[in-house]
Order: C-alpha cells, then sequence, then structure tokens
C-alpha cells in the first residue's frame, strides 16, 4: 500500500486518537491498533514522516495509559512495590553507566590523593582533616561521627544527602554536564577520604565504618545521578519524538526515581548517626550492617527489578484460553 493511501484511509482515526478525553476501554483498543499501525510504519515506510508522527502519537498515548493505570494505584505502597523497581530496570544503562562514571572518579581520587598530599587537604579541608588526625592520636579514627547527638545527626546527615541527591538530579538540566560533575565531585571525595585513611593503615577500619551507612548512601547519590542523565538525555537524544515531548517524558521519570529514593536516604541517616558513631569501638557491627545493607541494596535495585518487570510482562503477554 502506498504512504499516501494509508495514511488517507487512517487519517480520520488518527485524529479521533489525538482527543484527551477517551474511556479506559477505548484507550486500550486505540493502542492496540495505534500499535499495529506503527508496526506497519515502521516496515514499510521508515523514517518517514508518517513513522515520526505515529511514533509522537504512541509517546502520548503511553502518558495517558500511565495515568489510567496510577489512578488504579492501591497507595503509595505500590509505588515502591511495582513503579518504581520498574522504572529502575528500563533505565538500567543509564544507571549503569552513572555507578561506572563513580567508581572511575573513585578510583582518581585514590590515584590523585596518592600522589599529593596536599590533595587531600584541598578536598577534604583542613579542618576536617586536622580534627581527623587529633582523632586517630586519641584513638578514635571515626570519632567525628559521635561529635553531634544521635538525633541532631540523624537530621543534618538526612537532609544533607537529599539534598545532594537533588543537586545531582537538577543539574542534569545543564545537558547532563552538571550531573557528571556532582558524581565526580563525590566519586572523588570517596576516593580522597578513602586513601587518607589508607596511608595511615586504618582502610579497613574506615571501611567497616563508613560503608555501613555509605552502602545505602552512596548507592542512592549515584542513582539521584542517573536520574539526572536520565533528564539530560532525554533532551539531548529525543529520538523520534519532539525535543519538548522527550524532555517531560524524562523529566518524569527522573522525578520518580529520586523520589523513590528518599526512604533509602532516612535509612542511611538512621544507620550513621545511630551505628557509625560507634564504629571505634564495635568495628563488627560495622560489618553486620554492611553486609544487610549490600543484601538490601542487590535485593531491591538489582534482582527485584529484574524480577517484577520480567513477571509483569509475562502477565501482561500471557494469552488466555478461548472458552
Amino acid at each position: 500500500m502506498k504512504e499516501a493511501k494509508f495514511i488517507e484511509r487512517n487519517k480520520g482515526k488518527w485524529n479521533g486518537m489525538e482527543q484527551p478525553e477517551k474511556r479506559v476501554d477505548q484507550l486500550a483498543d486505540d493502542f492496540v491498533e495505534l500499535s499495529d499501525d506503527l508496526s506497519y510504519a515502521r516496515t514499510f515506510y521508515p523514517g518517514s514522516d508518517t513513522e515520526h508522527y505515529l511514533n509522537r502519537l504512541m509517546a502520548r498515548f503511553q502518558t495517558r495509559v500511565y495515568k489510567h493505570r496510577s489512578h488504579r494505584k492501591k497507595g503509595i505502597r505500590e509505588f515502591w512495590k511495582t513503579e518504581f523497581p520498574g522504572l529502575i530496570y528500563r533505565e538500567r544503562k543509564t544507571l549503569l553507566f552513572a555507578l561506572c562514571f563513580f567508581i572511575a572518579a573513585v578510583v582518581l581520587g585514590g590515584f590523585s590523593a596518592g600522589k599529593d598530599e596536599g590533595f587531600v587537604r584541598l578536598i577534604l579541608g583542613d579542618g576536617y582533616v586536622n580534627k581527623t588526625l587529633d582523632n586517630i592520636e586519641q584513638g578514635t579514627p571515626m570519632g567525628i561521627y559521635a561529635s553531634l547527638g544521635a538525633w541532631e545527626m540523624f537530621w543534618r546527615i538526612t537532609i544533607n544527602n537529599i539534598q545532594v541527591s537533588f543537586f545531582a538530579f537538577v543539574y542534569g538540566l545543564l545537558f547532563s554536564a552538571g550531573t557528571l560533575w556532582i558524581l565526580l565531585q563525590n566519586g572523588v571525595m570517596i576516593g580522597v577520604f578513602q586513601y587518607f585513611f589508607y596511608a595511615r593503615g586504618l582502610l579497613l577500619h574506615s571501611a567497616l565504618s563508613v560503608w555501613a551507612h555509605g552502602t545505602f548512601e552512596i548507592t542512592a547519590i549515584v542513582m539521584a545521578g542517573g536520574a539526572g542523565l536520565v533528564m539530560g538525555n532525554s533532551f539531548l537524544f529525543p529520538g523520534t519524538c519532539t525535543r519538548g515531548e522527550s524532555f517531560r517524558a524524562g523529566a518524569l521519570k527522573g522525578i520518580q526515581i529520586v523520589v523513590g529514593l528518599i526512604p533509602f536516604f532516612i535509612i542511611a541517616g538512621a544507620i550513621e548517626s545511630c551505628v557509625t558513631r560507634y564504629a571505634d569501638a564495635h568495628p563488627r557491627v560495622g560489618l553486620v550492617a554492611i553486609l544487610l545493607s549490600l543484601a538490601g541494596v542487590i535485593a531491591y535495585f538489582v534482582w527485584y527489578p529484574y524480577y517484577i518487570t520480567h513477571k509483569t510482562d509475562h502477565e501482561e503477554n500471557r494469552i488466555e484460553p478461548r472458552t
């Protein structure tokens, strides 16, 4: 079929599909028909204006379907049970890139600190370095974590972590470069911090202390950076959608990721204020916290998104037997 005839035959139907008000059953039927038309256009008219138009119409349909599905949700619990893990799985490549970039920044920070001792003070600050050196002499290398009351420290740490994740996300507006800068800063800081203790024979002690809370905290910060990349890349690489439509979709995904991370910043703050302060006296407690946190990160951010996505796809694609 020639493209002009294909357009003429379906133009009225597509115009009707553009109407925003649709019953749920009609929306589902139109979605199936539109999927068929888009597949046909991709096969016989690849790269044509018709394919681009149907791609944009499909993007708007997906947004509407998402809204209808959201209205059916039973509450906030459902967000962390299905929507958030599903989003993590769909954006896994971008999040993995953020993690790899962060790890490279950690290595860079440690290498730089090893080459120049002054780099440690430049990154961590003289006040922190001097205070920690005094604590090391007194036999409490992690004493800085007990400098405030548990409750006050919890609020300060949690709010600070949420602010860092917010900036890591919002800086994605700077064409993703801003987010990469935030990830670079935090990665270099971690690398310098760990080298600082390594140079004094306290690497294991510091790791057992800091990563008790850092497992959740750093994971969440990296994922917030990934959310910023999702938003920034949606503007840079819109695909067949308009740049505005692509950016709105990417920004929505990024916001959902950041919101989904808030409970994990709270957990990290609680661990840092209530567990890390006892690291000098009870390092084994830190080890237990690390193992439990790592198990939680792998289970919820790696295994569960894969499981829930494939389970949902299987249920949606299952063909019911005819009666």
